[in-house]
């Protein structure tokens, strides 16, 4: 599976943190060619900085992917840079956690230009081009909450259920024509989006779940899945694929669950606005 990236092209957008910046750092140990993309062109610098050792085998783009012809630039520059592009993983995204009735239009349309609109744009941008290779996988980030509906999640929940429709019917659809794609849904990683609010404004005071899977484990993981051409890829899968399988069926023990746990984040919201 470690051989099945060698020498291939990969973009990686949201590349310069958490789980983007794992994949990248992955995708380079496992012989790939990376064009990690971000939005600031700075924070996206010092993230490829750190990885120099990998010489000129990792890149930078500079990408709003909230805008349709920014995306469709990067995309089209890295093909004509590097001749093809075998992997795209839409990753970039923010989290959305908060009562819904507290959530503004303003929200609702960051949350869903960000997690949503920015998937279509570079599946619209990389489609055409890995038709006309012959091949290409492309790997949409959703979450857990693509799967089954955290309470207080509504806005996250509605793009992340959206990029696991989208990108399942894309799997099927292009499945006899030489291109794969994979919906990544992690569950807790300990990644810094905990500590982010939709708009971007970071709380220090927030912290990273104890429990939450290593970033660097969750990047391998994944990877193995990929290379497998596996469709629906859970991170980590011990726990979080019951639970939704269990939702799936409407397990009794799974709609208990989810009610118990909008009534702590009811109660923990009340005590200090936020839900752990």
């Amino acid at each position: 599976m470690i051989d099945a990236f060698k020498g291939k092209i990969a973009m990686v957008t949201g590349g310069n943190s958490g789980i983007g910046y794992a994949l990248c750092e992955e995708l380079l140990k496992r012989g790939a060619i990376v064009y990690m993309a971000g939005r600031n062109p700075a924070k996206v610098a010092e993230a490829a900085k750190k990885l120099a050792a990998q010489g000129d085998r990792i890149h930078t783009v500079t990408v709003d992917v909230t805008k349709q012809a920014e995306v469709q630039k990067a995309i089209e520059d890295t093909v004509t840079q590097a001749g093809r592009l075998d992997l795209l993983f839409n990753n970039a995204g923010v989290g959305g956690t908060k009562p819904f009735e507290q959530a503004t239009l303003e929200e609702w349309k960051t949350i869903i230009d960000t997690n949503l609109w920015s998937v279509i744009y570079g599946v619209h941008a990389a489609v055409p081009i890995m038709l006309k290779q012959g091949s290409g996988h492309i790997v949409n980030t959703s979450s857990i909450a693509g799967l089954f509906p955290p309470p207080f999640q509504s806005l996250y929940a509605a793009t992340k259920f959206s990029v696991v429709g989208l990108t399942e019917s894309l799997r099927y659809e292009y499945a006899e024509r030489g291109l794969h794609f994979s919906t990544l849904c992690p569950s807790n990683i300990a990644t810094p989006i905990f500590t982010k609010e939709i708009n971007g404004t970071v709380h220090n005071e927030l912290k990273i779940p104890d429990d939450a899977y290593p970033v660097d484990k969750a990047a391998s993981l994944i990877l193995d899945r990929v290379a497998e051409h596996k469709g629906i890829i859970v991170v980590p899968e011990d726990g979080a694929i019951e639970i939704w399988h269990g939702y799936a069926v409407g397990h009794p023990e799974i709609e208990k669950f989810l009610l118990n746990m909008a009534r702590d984040r009811a109660a923990a919201y009340a005590k200090g606005g936020n839900y752990y």
